[in-house]
């Protein structure tokens, strides 16, 4: 089966999240059965794997293309194959081929605050081109499906094809202590990791390390992930060291040497971040909202919306049980396996294989 993956995310100078799923998927994809070629409209970038076909539409480029596509549909996208996939809400007009997009989520309908006007109007165009004209869409968790059959998607329109992890490469102790070293990192630190942006609700987790330090001085918060829309206030607290974008062997040791990763997000599709910090048996605190306990389960402690101060309870009981830090640990990676990017590409197959069957029937 050959799949047509838009991967105009690769083209920015920091994917983000979707980029890390464009590439995942297209590194996967060949493994189980599937012939995927990518297109965006520049040159093949780093991040692209090289055993798959990269074709150049051409110009316009960038967000040029992507208005005309969502005001004008056009131009089309031509390329010989059995599904063209638009892995985000940039979703191109098709020729020849039935269409498959993934929606991540729609928190810029249910905090539009949190985004640019220009965005939420883009993101909304997107949806209402989807709900049009895909033959199928993908949602990466059964919360986002039920958000989507609210926005008056048909149940049998969408279906869940959950995101993945890969299991960390085995590195040394020493490795890792110089890594974070190398960093001017000490213990004890907790760990959140994600785009700097008002959804993610730092100011909540730094509320809570304020707290803790009361009894903790030498705690501190490290805040991995570059600056996204929006202003986030109170990260030059005490404690709080903003660490920006840094390449994954050092996100990789942070995780590792984490007493606890949190994550406050008041609205996530999925929760990628919490689950690359529970594959490594970093104990998670998450908040109790949105896809988040869909991807935990069991794996990690909830905390209510907002709440710093069951937040710093729940860390500090982390911190002072070594009996829940280690059921934790353990839990963490037994959860993780269920949720491989290798399943991912085969549940992806799988919902290809059902947008050509509807495509034959509609035949």
């Amino acid at each position: 089966m050959k799949i047509a993956c838009h991967a105009g995310q690769l083209l920015q100078p920091v994917p983000g999240g979707i980029g890390r799923y464009v590439t995942e998927l297209l590194h996967e994809l060949p493994l189980v059965g599937g012939e995927p070629v990518a297109f965006a409209a520049g040159p093949r970038p780093p991040a692209a794997p090289e055993r798959v076909p990269w074709i150049d539409i051409g110009w316009p480029r960038g967000s040029a293309r992507y208005e005309l596509w969502h005001r004008a549909r056009r131009p089309a996208v031509r390329i010989d194959a059995d599904v063209v996939h638009a892995p985000s809400l940039a979703v191109p007009p098709v020729h020849g081929a039935p269409l498959a997009v993934t929606v991540h989520d729609v928190a810029f309908l249910r905090l539009p605050e949190n985004t640019t006007r220009r965005g939420a109007r883009f993101h909304r165009r997107g949806l209402d081109i989807a709900r049009r004209e895909a033959a199928l869409v993908l949602a990466p968790s059964a919360f986002t499906r039920v958000e989507l059959m609210g926005e008056g998607f048909e149940p049998e329109d969408v279906v869940v094809v959950p995101l993945g992890v890969h299991r960390p490469p085995a590195r040394s102790e020493h490795e890792i202590d110089a890594i974070v070293s190398r960093l001017g990192v000490r213990d004890p630190f907790l760990l959140t990791v994600g785009t700097v942006e008002p959804r993610k609700d730092l100011p909540t987790i730094v509320d809570a390390l304020q707290r803790l330090r009361v009894r903790r001085p030498d705690l501190e918060l490290l805040v991995i992930g570059t600056r996204g829309w929006g202003e986030v206030r109170g990260l030059d607290r005490p404690g709080v060291r903003t660490l920006g974008w840094l390449p994954d062997d050092f996100v990789d040791a942070c995780y590792r040497r984490a007493r606890a990763c949190v994550i406050a997000s008041r609205y996530e599709g999925y929760g990628l971040a919490a689950l690359e910090a529970i594959v490594r048996g970093t104990p998670l605190v998450a908040a109790d909202a949105s896809a988040l306990p869909e991807v935990v389960g069991d794996a990690g402690l909830l905390f209510p919306v907002g709440d710093a101060d069951t937040l710093a309870s729940m860390v500090e009981q982390i911190l002072d049980d070594d009996a829940l830090s280690t059921r934790l640990r353990g839990l963490g990676p037994a959860r993780a396996a269920t949720l491989t990017w290798e399943a991912s590409a085969r549940a992806h197959m799988d919902a290809f294989r059902l947008v050509i069957a509807r495509q034959e029937r509609r035949r």
